[in-house]
């Protein structure tokens, strides 16, 4: 257990940071799961349609850290290979 003061900060700073990166995280991933169950029952329109929200929530989560910049690209880049192999 901490002791000293600025430990004990620390340790609230690291739970509300990680509530926040829980939310930010949840969010993203339930975008990206909308887009690919779309994808899985063969819908591109619709995973079209869903697709700039999920990059949206991808792009806030690399803008905060939540994610590298580089996994938001890959993920976006992949969804959407997905959706033209569709079309």
């Amino acid at each position: 257990m901490a002791n000293t003061k600025s430990a004990k900060k620390q340790i609230r700073n690291s739970y509300r940071k990680w509530l926040r990166n829980r939310q930010v995280k949840g969010k993203m991933r339930g975008a990206v799961q909308m887009v690919r169950s779309a994808i899985e029952a063969g819908d591109a329109e619709e995973a079209r349609a869903l697709m700039p929200k999920a990059s949206k929530e991808l792009d806030k989560a690399a803008n905060k850290n939540v994610i590298h910049p580089n996994k938001a690209a890959r993920l976006k880049s992949r969804l959407m290979r997905h959706i033209n192999a569709l079309e």
